[in-house]
């Protein structure tokens, strides 16, 4: 079996894998907050049938020896971190993180998750939930009689109050923040949870040690740039083709070989 047969293939996954984050990243780009994917190629094994500085005789030795490679394979995906535009809506209850950060909420069975999409809401009880529902951690509960709402850019949530000269302090916003955010586990619906390759949350106020501030009536769109995207997509369709002929040429050769054997 004539071995480019079997590089060819794993340059085929290889790109196939690739045209699968470019989509993905395409499908996402109006998500509020959504990370584009990045795919991790390494080279594998190699075949090495003369090791470099081998001794050909007594007073030479090979300067770079024998070393067929044996293909590609994905090794990763990251997600990329770099802020997405700003999107101003003019809703009071959305609001953007200009700079690092996550805003905390509470999943169904308890455990904390982590997003990047501001599109807050008020449920029945006047807490602050996500587009999902989940509430935010730390709890801000707005009463009922609140006419108005306002987030600072340190995360302080004051409402304005019948009877009331000033307004009234209902909450504070406080974000998180990891070591290494590209080793959180993408949840889907906007949401990241911590992984041992994340480190732990380090918590902390907006626009306070190193934290970004909130930006109130603002969204935070995708970090996708769609020509990058297209770009990316027009050379992993090339190299697609690359392979897929090294595949048709080996093929012949064998083809070949069989014919002048008979």
């Amino acid at each position: 079996m004539n071995p480019a047969l079997w590089i060819s293939k794993t340059g085929v996954q290889a790109q196939d894998a690739k045209l699968q984050a470019i989509a993905n990243n395409l499908a996402n780009v109006n998500t509020v907050g959504f990370k584009r994917d990045r795919a991790v190629f390494e080279d594998l094994f190699y075949q090495v049938e003369r090791q470099p500085g081998a001794q050909n005789d007594d007073s030479t030795a090979s300067p770079s020896g024998v070393q067929l490679g044996n293909g590609t394979r994905l090794v990763g995906t990251q997600k990329v971190f770099t802020n997405g535009s700003l999107q101003m809506t003019g809703q009071s209850l959305d609001i953007a993180i200009v700079g690092q950060g996550f805003l905390q909420v509470e999943l169904s069975n308890g455990e904390i998750a982590y997003t990047r999409a501001g599109q807050l809401q008020l449920d029945a009880d006047g807490r602050f939930v996500n587009a999902q529902g989940l509430p935010i951690t730390p709890d801000v509960t707005v009463p009922p009689e609140a006419t108005a709402i306002s987030i600072g850019e340190n995360g302080i949530v004051t409402a304005t109050v019948p009877g009331s000269q000033t307004p009234v302090q209902v909450g504070q916003i406080t974000l998180a923040n990891f070591v290494n955010p590209t080793g959180l586990l993408a949840l889907g619906d906007n949401l990241y949870q911590e992984t041992i390759a994340s480190g732990v949350p380090i918590e902390g106020v907006p626009g306070e040690d190193g934290f970004g501030k909130l930006k109130q009536g603002a969204l935070e769109g995708s970090n996708v740039q769609v020509v990058e995207e297209m770009v990316d997509m027009i050379a992993a369709q090339r190299t697609y083709e690359m392979n897929v002929k090294v595949l048709s040429a080996a093929d012949n050769m064998m083809q070949n070989l069989a014919q002048a054997v008979r």
